[in-house]
């Protein structure tokens, strides 16, 4: 692995910034064959980089790794491709009376930003490096990536592959760990992209606060699951199964805890544990099944169960085979369900990313209600139920980044919907028309026509009658 030196990546950047400006104005053409060739970087190795990912996680679900990480990437770029020319025609906006009678004009030009830096994580390395790089060259920018060094396989890879597709006037891949993530969010991009952590986010936004350097955070958090009595218990807990255990719960949108009515906790820990079973009978020998990503992060997660547990949880785990983990050289873990959690306990402090779901009873929805609003505002947040009303009142009664019905994660697969958090869980969006204008300039164009509109509105002095007629008018 070559690490770059801060010096040397400034120069990239440099370089990047020279050729941006140089080819400006760049027709969509070139942008769409940036793209075009983002998709045949993906048609050509997408299955080199999930033998990557599961090196990188010590197993991971080949499967899983393409759905995940290549097809979303696909799906966005093509769909990139098909509205690029839509999103980067000019916008005609109102100009006031009476100047728009006498020929002045107003638009929006959505131009490229320059120089976009990118820092993508360990979770789903190829997705969440690909998916802002996707957007940035649709809105007609360079880019410099900075991969995690957690995945390092994945990242060789990168460094590796895109060279063979890009020249490093337009990609430029900079490897290394934390020192240099830090020197890298330091630059002054036109734009800086960063997934990731809370606590680092705080970090990457005062790095880039030195070179005023606009920033996009995505983060995470404690993303909610509520149970409506209304809800179909059985197909809930299938569902929210689905979301905790796909890529072993280590999604920054995976559904954080449970709150079910105190009547229904017992049916839907039944139901869940069910949903587990059903789709991994086994789990240290199942391919289906993703690994936690080191030992590091498991022996976190297991430090969260203890804490929970010795503060008066109880701990049910979902081990269908009966499979003795603490005996393997792996990082595999079951799912562990905790019942009776508090705000005391660690698991409900910090974001799980892993496979534990504690669960939390209420008796009224408000309570519900009560319990998201006083915590920080959530990536995701996730009903089941049948009831219109009471579902609009979770919705218009709290905040968070999104919101998927009836599942868990899926609104992130809706290349035409914005992705992103708010407050804690993050700043800014991409996906849709807004990752477009995330990676762009609104620059604002207003044409004057020729009659000097300041004498006939009196703005030019001496003031007089004509001055005060434009007051009345505009006062009135």
């Amino acid at each position: 692995m070559d690490v770059m030196g801060k010096d040397a990546m400034l120069g990239v950047l440099e370089r990047q910034r020279a050729a941006f400006t140089a080819a400006r104005p760049e027709p969509l053409s070139v942008r769409n064959d940036r793209l075009e060739r983002c998709f045949t970087l993906m048609k050509e190795h997408g299955e080199a980089f999930a033998r990557a990912m599961s090196a990188d996680f010590g197993h991971r679900s080949h499967e899983q790794s393409m759905m995940t990480d290549i097809m979303p990437s696909v799906s966005l770029l093509r769909y990139c491709q098909k509205n690029l020319k839509k999103w980067a025609k000019a916008e005609k906006r109102h100009v006031n009376f009476p100047l728009n009678l006498l020929g002045a004009k107003a638009e929006v030009r959505y131009e490229p930003k320059g120089v976009i830096g990118v820092v993508a994580p360990w979770n789903f390395p190829v997705q969440l490096t690909m998916g802002p790089l996707i957007q940035a060259f649709a809105a007609g920018n360079r880019a410099m990536i900075k991969p995690s060094e957690f995945t390092e396989r994945t990242s060789d890879l990168m460094a590796e592959l895109f060279p063979r597709y890009f020249a490093e006037e337009e990609l430029a891949v900079v490897l290394g760990g934390a020192d240099v993530a830090q020197a890298f969010c330091s630059l002054p991009f036109d734009h800086l992209l960063f997934t990731g952590a809370t606590a680092i986010g705080r970090h990457v936004l005062h790095a880039a606060a030195d070179n005023l350097v606009p920033v996009t955070l995505e983060l995470g958090g404690k993303s909610p699951t509520i149970l409506s009595r209304s809800a179909d218990v059985k197909r809930a807990a299938e569902r929210i199964a689905l979301g905790k255990m796909l890529n072993a719960g280590q999604i920054c949108l995976a559904p954080d805890y449970m709150m079910v009515p105190e009547e229904l906790e017992g049916r839907a820990i039944d139901a869940v544990r069910e949903g587990v079973s059903a789709m991994y009978p086994s789990l240290l020998a199942n391919d289906d099944y993703t690994s936690v990503v080191n030992a590091r992060h498991r022996q976190r997660l297991q430090g969260l169960i203890d804490d929970a547990v010795d503060k008066g949880a109880e701990a049910v785990v979902v081990n269908p085979a009966g499979e003795a983990f603490d005996t393997t050289n792996g990082n595999k873990m079951p799912l562990t369900i905790l019942r009776g959690v508090n705000d005391d306990m660690k698991v409900m402090q910090e974001e799980i990313f892993g496979p534990v779901l504690p669960v939390k009873t209420y008796r009224a929805i408000d309570e519900a209600i009560d319990y998201v609003n006083a915590h920080d505002r959530p990536l995701g947040l996730y009903y089941f139920g049948e009831d219109e009303a009471e579902r609009e009142r979770v919705l218009t009664k709290t905040i968070s980044g999104g919101v998927t019905v009836n599942d868990v994660i899926f609104h992130i697969s809706a290349d035409d919907l914005p992705f992103g958090g708010v407050g804690p869980s993050g700043m800014g969006s991409y996906h849709g028309p807004e990752g477009f204008k995330t990676f762009s300039h609104a620059r604002s164009v207003y044409r004057q026509p020729k009659v000097d509109l300041a004498k006939m509105a009196g703005f030019k002095p001496p003031y007089g009658a004509a001055t005060q007629r434009t007051l009345k008018m505009q006062l009135k």
